[in-house]
């Protein structure tokens, strides 16, 4: 028998982990790796950007709950490999880097001149979870386990392995291929059954509890047990963006972070919340007053299965390390033996009247809807998609304005059915992360809410979509401009325009480099393969919706908006005040 290659034991471990798809570009520097992850029936799909292949191993995985895999080639693959890193762990998605480096001998260190290399692992641990390098062809084995441990401790992220060209495609000693369970955690921590009690005690003994629901809900599939238990405690539950639809939000106990106010007086009046894998972020105001009630007048119990996620931003009353899902089990349990002791009645009457402020938020944001006009009112674009697509159609937000846009008006009816870059806020990811969505969930609609600057970072990515059959549909916002840069220039230079003389222009009316000019999108999508149309009006956007979804492929709508109206996005002001520190406890 011949004696393997590395890239073929890193195939076969690969496979063993139950790994199906993989996102990448093809190069002579992993040819070994390529070829025997084919040869073992994973499907290899090739985008034109290497960040585009993280962006899809990230939607991949957080749609389908197993591990994303990409690889970059060394030098300038990984380079180009690094924003898309940057923007995955982050996002707090699974995924597994591998990229190739240099010969042994030339790298780490640079010998001095060498092709093609830099620091690649210097780089990248400051980025992800985890970075290493292997030196020598026998460590493949036991480094792939290792990464995949890291892969599957505390919060997801990217675990980056780099392995040198002739370590992949040369020889490698064979080694067992053992099955996961044989090297790393494979069943979910469970909490302490002392905490669960505890935090049942607390959440009956409760005038108002809430419950604020992060990325941890999905990365658990806990979307059922989320429910129950908010039905049992007959407690709302608000979310982080990114744990935006973990419940359905037309449910009367879902409080969609869109109505902010309705976000923040109930968040105020609940005297106890119990936060299921939320890192209490920036956007979620840090836990802080006077967005939430002070720490002394509410309790706060906290599930994390990262222990270091525990009381970060907000001090815990009760802190508990377990999988959010295994958790709420025990706390349906907890709560079924003690139903009668809670009063559920005086909690409805507190939470109906909590409720009317969603109701108010919703009917002043419609009103949008009946502005007249052509071009489209912004608003008009997702609220039309909504209308058209199936409740568990996935959508991707991407840009400044249009994500805006995007996410007030669109409902999230499925759980898991929507992505964005809501921690990093990164313009163009929402291309790859379209496409991640279309493998992981072949069957199902996808369609991406991209406005015209977004699109323009990975617009080459149509064709990758047609080429691997992708039926991805983007609706292109096109207002040709920077839109949220260039609301923001406009009232911070509004009082120091004399000093701008020669940037604004003769007039003093401009702005500083905010305006783009015109791409016809729909022409784009053609010349790639891709079925392209044109929409100015809401008719017009209805007609080319069923057109796109007729032609059983990728499509682009060129989605022509008021460009004056798109600046002012709803929100804007509470999103100006989320980046300023919040009064204090």
């Amino acid at each position: 028998m011949s004696t393997p290659t590395g890239g073929q034991i890193i195939a076969k471990m690969l496979k063993s982990e139950g790994v199906e798809k993989f996102f990448g570009i093809v190069d002579g520097t992993y040819l070994q790796l390529c070829a025997h992850c084919v040869e073992e029936g994973i499907q290899m799909i090739t985008p034109r950007h290497e960040a585009v292949a993280a962006h899809m191993a990230g939607a991949y995985a957080r749609l389908s709950g197993k591990l994303g895999v990409c690889i970059a080639s060394n030098g300038p693959g990984v380079a180009n490999m690094l924003a898309g890193v940057a923007v995955e762990n982050v996002e707090g998605n699974r995924v597994l880097l591998i990229t190739s480096s240099r010969r042994t001998g030339i790298a780490y260190p640079d010998r001095g001149g060498a092709y093609q290399c830099f620091d690649q692992v210097g780089v990248i641990k400051n980025m992800a979870k985890w970075s290493a390098t292997c030196a020598y062809a026998e460590r493949i084995p036991e480094l792939l386990r290792a990464a995949l441990r890291k892969c599957y401790q505390g919060r997801p992220g990217v675990v980056h392995l780099d392995v040198p060209e002739n370590l992949i495609n040369g020889p490698c000693p064979a080694a067992p291929i053992l099955a996961p369970e044989r090297y790393r955690r494979t069943a979910p921590i469970a909490p302490l059954a002392e905490q669960v009690e505890q935090a049942a005690e607390r959440l009956i003994a409760a005038r108002l509890p809430m419950i604020h629901a992060g990325s941890g809900i999905i990365h658990a599939r806990a979307f059922e047990a989320l429910r129950r238990a908010a039905e049992q405690l007959n407690a709302p539950v608000t979310t982080s963006w990114a744990g935006r639809g973990v419940l359905d939000e037309r449910h009367p106990l879902a409080w969609p972070m869109v109505y902010i106010e309705a976000n923040n007086a109930l968040r105020n009046a609940a005297d106890i919340c119990l936060c299921l894998g939320s890192d209490m972020g920036e956007t979620d105001w840090w836990g802080k007053a006077p967005y939430w009630a002070k720490t002394a007048d509410q309790q706060f119990i906290q599930v994390d299965i990262d222990e270091e996620r525990l009381a970060r931003n907000r001090a815990n009353d009760l802190a508990v390390v377990g999988d959010v899902g295994l958790f709420l089990e025990m706390l349906a349990a907890a709560l079924d033996r003690r139903s009668s002791d809670m009063d559920l009645a005086a909690r409805k009457a507190r939470v109906a009247e909590l409720a009317a402020l969603k109701d108010e938020e919703r009917k002043k944001l419609d009103e949008m809807l009946a502005l007249p006009g052509e071009p489209m009112i912004s608003c008009q674009v997702p609220r039309i998609c909504r209308e058209a697509f199936e409740d568990d159609a996935v959508v991707v937000f991407d840009g400044g304005n249009t994500a805006v846009w995007g996410n007030f008006y669109t409902e999230l009816r499925s759980p898991n059915s929507q992505l964005g870059t809501h921690h990093m806020g990164h313009l163009g990811a929402g291309v790859g992360q379209a496409l991640g969505a279309a493998a992981a969930r072949p069957n199902q609609p996808v369609y991406c809410l991209i406005g015209d600057g977004a699109m323009g970072f990975n617009m080459q990515e149509v064709e990758t979509a047609v080429r691997h059959g992708f039926k991805v549909i983007f609706l292109v916002f096109v207002d040709k401009a920077w839109g949220m840069v260039k609301i923001n220039q406009m009232f911070a230079l509004d009082a120091v325009k004399e000093m701008f003389k020669t940037a604004l222009g003769p007039d003093k009316k401009g702005t500083i480099n905010t305006d783009l000019g015109e791409i016809a999108w729909d022409e784009l999508a053609r010349a790639m393969g891709a079925f392209g149309a044109r929409a100015a009006s809401a008719d017009e956007l209805r007609d080319a919706l069923d057109q796109a979804r007729a032609a059983g492929t990728c499509a682009v709508i060129h989605c022509l908006v008021n460009a004056d109206a798109h600046m002012m996005a709803p929100g804007l002001l509470h999103f100006k005040a989320m980046h300023q520190e919040p009064a204090g406890e």
